[in-house]
């Protein structure tokens, strides 16, 4: 069982009175660790401490050395695999196969950041394009904004932590890092290992507690020049306006629609609807949610995705054979119970699932739902997902963007045109061709629009909105 505190300066804070929250195995209730949360002297310092790493350290630091670090960072996490994803599925109740995921992913975090610290250039700007620009070279290379406030959910405890440590350091930037307080243990291992890998201490500083309590002065000190935040809406454009002038990035929800056409791979849309819409108990903001098929095959979807819905093995997330595990907590369940059973008040059906035994859902699939219930335009964040028909292109593109959100999208057509009007017409930040939207890679451009979120992710997105671009003009003698 982990015990710990707040990480500053590299130093563990802990005890002496601080309060001490209880990690539990979101599955059978287990202890896994307790943590100290931080105080405000704490949190204070972490940033003060940020502050001074940048000036003297980071910000002067080459970038071979940043990307050597990363590069380190990755090879021992990928050495430590099983260890970090045995810890993943502990704390968060991850399937275990979902787990070693994330850890492969978060490596490839660590490598794309790597090459990205050398790739970090400016450009020439030809001066003599403007009137009265002859005699005068100008050139702009980016900076590193300095001090950066990072706020991460329990989905992926490991891989959102990274995707906002690895570009900050490749950017030459400091972090304060406040993890989801759920899943907190990970990230303290993750930061450990990077110093172990010659991370100076105090370019990454953990500060342990809850929102309410750390996030007002964590993104209003005046040291703090960036906010990067991951979770949910409410929380979100909150912390955007408490951050005033400050440079903002927000990743949060959506209700993601995947759109299924008769000249698709029907096979591989149910397959992968089955894959995108319960793992991890559909505990991801792209999760699959709503399910758009075309009247032509309607039937013939249900008929294939049923049954792969109900072979899903429900439980114990450390077992290899488990494909859903618990949610995060019995309050979440809960409220996916009470979104079901009011859905069905209203006139929708249950074809599959629809139980809850404390924490675990069964996977649970709706049809006959209305476009004003909560499971259809609300987010889920849970093993729930609606299937509706449609008839037209115009129809289903209409009920698409009949939302507040939009993060990605998924359409399955073998026609290009089609695949083409799609993408124009479907307001997401994001849209895969014959792939769910629960799919991500970690070296794109992701995030969305409308109240899914402000900026990009991605290490070389994430790595532009960590500096400024920064100009210098000389008139030639």
């Amino acid at each position: 069982m982990a015990n710990i505190g707040s990480l500053i300066n590299g130093k563990v804070y802990s005890g002496n009175g601080r309060v001490q929250y209880d990690v539990r195995n979101p599955y059978n209730g287990d202890l896994v660790g307790k943590v100290d949360f931080a105080t405000e002297e704490d949190l204070r310092l972490a940033i003060e401490t940020a502050e001074i790493v940048f000036n003297e350290t980071m910000n002067k630091m080459p970038a071979h050395q940043r990307s050597l670090i990363l590069r380190k960072s990755a090879d021992l996490l990928e050495s430590r695999g099983e260890e970090f994803a045995q810890l993943l599925c502990m704390e968060a109740g991850k399937p275990i196969c979902d787990a070693r995921g994330e850890v492969d992913r978060a490596v490839q975090v660590l490598r794309f950041a790597s090459e990205e610290a050398k790739r970090n250039d400016g450009e020439l700007i030809k001066m003599d394009s403007a009137v009265g620009g002859e005699g005068r070279i100008g050139f702009a290379k980016r900076v590193p904004v300095g001090v950066i406030a990072a706020i991460t959910p329990f989905n992926f405890p490991l891989n959102l932590v990274l995707h906002k440590l690895a570009p900050a350091i490749a950017a030459g930037c400091t972090v304060v890092l406040k993890p989801a307080e759920k899943t907190p243990l990970s990230a303290m291992k993750l930061v450990t290992l990077m110093e172990e890998a010659g991370l100076p201490a105090g370019a990454v500083n953990v500060v342990n507690g809850l929102g309410l309590d750390l996030v007002p002065l964590l993104v209003t000190h005046p040291f703090v020049k960036k906010v990067t935040f991951t979770g949910s809406g409410s929380v979100g454009y909150k912390i955007k306006e408490m951050a005033g002038n400050r440079k903002v990035t927000l990743e949060l929800g959506s209700n993601s629609p995947n759109i299924v056409f008769p000249d698709g791979d029907l096979d591989a849309a149910v397959a992968g609807m089955v894959k995108g819409g319960f793992a991890f108990a559909g505990q991801a903001c792209i999760s699959v949610q709503r399910i758009y098929v075309h009247r032509e095959v309607f039937g013939s979807f249900l008929d294939k995705f049923i049954p792969l819905v109900e072979k899903l093995q429900v439980g114990d997330p450390v077992l290899e054979t488990t494909d859903v595990g618990p949610m995060i907590t019995e309050d979440a369940a809960i409220r996916a119970e009470a979104w079901i059973q009011e859905a069905v008040s209203q006139g929708a059906k249950v074809l599959a699932g629809g139980q809850r035994q404390g924490t675990l859902l069964q996977p649970t699939v709706l049809v006959d739902v209305t476009p004003s219930m909560k499971v259809v335009c609300q987010e889920v964040f849970a093993p729930l997902v609606t299937v509706i028909p449609f008839d037209t292109e115009e129809e289903v593109i209409a009920a698409v963007n009949d939302s507040d959100y939009g993060l990605q999208a998924g359409v399955f057509t073998s026609d290009i045109n089609r695949a083409f009007r799609f993408f124009e017409g479907i307001e997401t930040g994001g849209v895969w061709i014959n792939e769910i939207s629960t799919v991500r890679q970690d070296n794109y451009p992701y995030g969305g629009v409308k109240l899914s979120g402000i900026g990009r992710e991605g290490v070389a997105s994430a790595v532009k909105e960590m500096t400024e671009v920064k100009f210098m003009g000389i008139k030639l003698g």
